[in-house]
């Protein structure tokens, strides 16, 4: 790589943090061109000639930052971890990168654009899927997840968790005990209302 096209992609990653830290802060739709190029000190020309449009601009911030959970969440599961610890990552999606926008903003960027609909749809299928079916696989083998228990139903039980995912959080945050909070709900997911004892 030379000088120029060095130069070019700490543009471009410039330019893409800047949009990533203003979800944090606007909705989607009111993102504009002119603010972007203000807040990463740029022209608005650069951000046309490396993007195209602040909806294609948007659409590789996202896929980026989907990508980089990814990997993260590949590692979480397929690590050492204990199993309760994967368990609450997959329920809080407990990320050590610090989500910059909220829920209600992914989903705005999901409802807009279809192409981001779709990859969405795409990571789930060709890699969480396939990553969470392993994982339960594996849980089987060492003792530590029910054979009476499906993969099936451990996705459909997860999909619940997570479409309820900000709601969750906010009961969390508003607990007087959070920590205490979250086991318990650790606690449901693996028992229901019921302790070990009456699994059998």
């Amino acid at each position: 790589m030379n000088g120029f096209e060095k130069r070019a992609l700490q543009i471009k990653q410039k330019i893409k943090q800047t949009v990533l830290e203003m979800l944090g802060e606007w909705e989607p739709r009111q993102i504009r061109i002119k603010d972007i190029a203000a807040k990463a000190e740029v022209s608005q020309v650069t951000i046309y000639n490396y993007f195209g449009s602040k909806e294609a601009l948007l659409r590789e911030v996202f896929k980026e930052f989907v990508a980089m959970l990814m990997e993260e969440y590949e590692g979480i599961l397929t690590g050492d971890a204990p199993l309760k610890e994967k368990i609450e990552y997959i329920i809080f999606q407990k990320s050590r990168l610090k989500l910059p926008f909220t829920p209600s903003v992914l989903k705005q960027l999901i409802e807009a654009d279809p192409e981001i609909n779709r990859y969405i749809q795409q990571q789930y299928e060709e890699r969480a899927i396939p990553l969470i079916t392993d994982f339960v696989q594996k849980g089987k083998q060492r003792g530590e997840i029910s054979e009476k228990v499906s993969v099936q139903m451990v996705l459909l039980y997860v999909g619940m968790m997570t479409e309820q995912y900000e709601k969750l959080l906010d009961l969390v945050n508003q607990s007087e005990d959070p920590e205490t909070f979250t086991e318990e709900m650790i606690h449901v997911f693996f028992y229901g209302i019921c302790g070990p004892e009456y699994q059998k």
